[in-house]
């Protein structure tokens, strides 16, 4: 478990507390796709009472990252190949936009930083650790597009990955990764050139490649 349950102070902290907690849990992929929960479980698992599950899962519903079905059974997506197909376009187009728009301020802490959480990506899958390589992953995207200084498009960027989460998850095991993304060196030799094209290209490459091949 991701998190360290804390007393529950007010429905309010409590309920928001559930949300971010489950949310991350949902985002790396330590839910697998189409797994069902219970708003007992989620309660226990935070201890919290029914009140802040039922209001995490209902917001978690609302931004696709749970389905509820009209029997009131609560899961994680199984997205058709249909849906991977919008969600993997989806990521092109914003986080290419996204990543040109950081260039300009990518100066070299920025690409240090980013090497060496390259390096924790290598880590995972060293460890052939699904959950920290899309954590890391994720990581590495997050702190780029942060320099494009444009938080409405990066919110919008996170509630895809947070609907892709489960499915990453099962695109690794697929995978069976024994090496980091190559992408990711092409998109920091292109930030060290200053190759917006170039960028722009390795970015794409990367956030379709492997979803393309789920669907596929």
């Amino acid at each position: 478990m991701l998190i360290n349950p804390r007393p529950e102070s007010s429905p309010a902290s409590a309920h928001d507390r559930v949300y971010r907690g489950l949310r991350t849990r949902i985002m790396h992929g330590e839910i697998g796709p189409g797994q069902a929960l219970t708003l007992r479980g989620i309660g226990k698992d935070f201890e919290v009472s029914m009140t802040p599950a039922r209001e995490a899962v209902r917001r978690l519903v609302a931004e696709g990252a749970l389905t509820l079905s009209s029997s009131g059974r609560v899961a994680t997506p199984e997205l058709s190949n249909e849906r991977i197909e919008e969600l993997a376009a989806l990521r092109s187009l914003i986080e290419v936009e996204l990543a040109s728009r950081a260039m300009p301020r990518a100066h070299m802490a920025l690409i240090e930083r980013l090497q060496s959480i390259n390096g924790a990506v290598s880590e995972a899958v060293a460890h052939k650790d699904a959950v920290a390589y899309i954590r890391t992953n994720l990581e590495f995207h997050r702190t780029l597009y942060l320099r494009a200084q444009a938080p409405a498009m990066l919110a919008m960027a996170e509630t895809v990955w947070l609907q892709l989460g489960p499915t990453m998850r099962a695109l690794y095991g697929r995978l069976r990764r024994t090496e980091p993304p190559h992408y990711h060196r092409l998109i920091i030799a292109a930030l060290r050139a200053g190759d917006e094209p170039g960028l722009r290209l390795a970015v794409r490459s990367d956030v379709t490649q492997g979803l393309k091949m789920l669907a596929s």
